[in-house]
């Protein structure tokens, strides 16, 4: 991750510490009052031990999930792949996550002097329990990832009009009609808007310009390359997959492998 991400990456992370501070202190009141309802006496330590331990690894994988889905992110032509490649990590998630916090459990309730046994009634069916609500924890932290990398991680001026894009070039407001950008790369903190005679630096994220800009017929091509479509004028495959791109000004670039499906069925 270079610096020029940091700030995407803490504000979702700071968010997923809140919310599931929230979610630990109220499901470990509910099960202390429900104990007080049965009659019996609420276990307040153990109680709140079992949610802090869940919660943080919770907080520890979130990083990893926000890779997953900028890797992996939700895109058109592409679904397929989104959906067995998350449905993969929630699965390597869940195991680390169970396999991390019986670790801890046990841990800590050994220091209290007492036994915990999160595998005393077998493994099978405990980790499919605990995979169930792990999707959707996986999916929620997921989710608050990408919603900052979709809409907060440009430094683009407004413009009400929608035949040009609005960027920052240093302290100067630039505005291009989508026509004369061939070319958007990714450049360390900053994201490269190539034309026919210019470079425009622009401190940001390519995911998140990629948001932006595919509306305007931009599809992403490479890791760190997003490419206007009008000025495709030719794919030729290479023997690994990838993709030779020529541009209608004369210039080649590559397209990688895992982006040809959504450039070939892209509109």
């Amino acid at each position: 991750m270079t610096s020029g991400d940091r700030a995407i990456w803490l504000w979702p992370w700071l968010s997923v510490i809140a919310l599931g501070l929230v979610n630990l202190f109220v499901n470990a009141t509910s099960n202390i009052i429900d104990d007080s309802r049965g009659g019996g006496t609420p276990d307040i330590g153990g109680a709140f031990t079992l949610e802090a331990t869940s919660y943080v690894l919770w907080v520890a994988l979130a990083p990893l999930i926000g890779l997953g889905i900028r890797r992996v992110p939700p895109r058109n032509g592409a679904w397929v792949r989104f959906a067995l490649f998350h449905a993969g990590m929630t699965i390597l998630i869940s195991l680390i996550h169970v396999g991390g916090m019986a670790l801890l459990r046990t841990m800590v309730f050994s220091l209290l002097g007492r036994r915990y046994g999160f595998f005393d009634d077998g493994v099978l069916m405990p980790l499919l329990y605990e995979w169930r609500k792990d999707v959707i924890s996986y999916a929620i932290i997921a989710a608050v990832f990408w919603a900052f990398e979709r809409f907060g991680g440009t430094s683009q001026p407004a413009s009400s009009d929608p035949s040009r894009i609005a960027i920052r070039d240093g302290s100067t407001a630039v505005f291009l009609p989508p026509a004369a950008i061939f070319l958007v790369e990714s450049a360390g903190n900053y994201v490269q808007f190539q034309t026919a005679d210019r470079v425009h630096l622009v401190r940001g994220t390519l995911a998140a310009w990629e948001a932006h800009l595919s509306e305007h017929g931009f599809v992403r091509v490479h890791r760190s390359r997003l490419v206007n479509r009008a000025h495709i004028a030719a794919l030729k495959p290479r023997a690994s997959g990838d993709l030779d791109i020529t541009l209608d000004d004369g210039r080649v670039i590559m397209g990688s492998r895992r982006y040809r499906e959504g450039l070939i069925t892209s509109p």
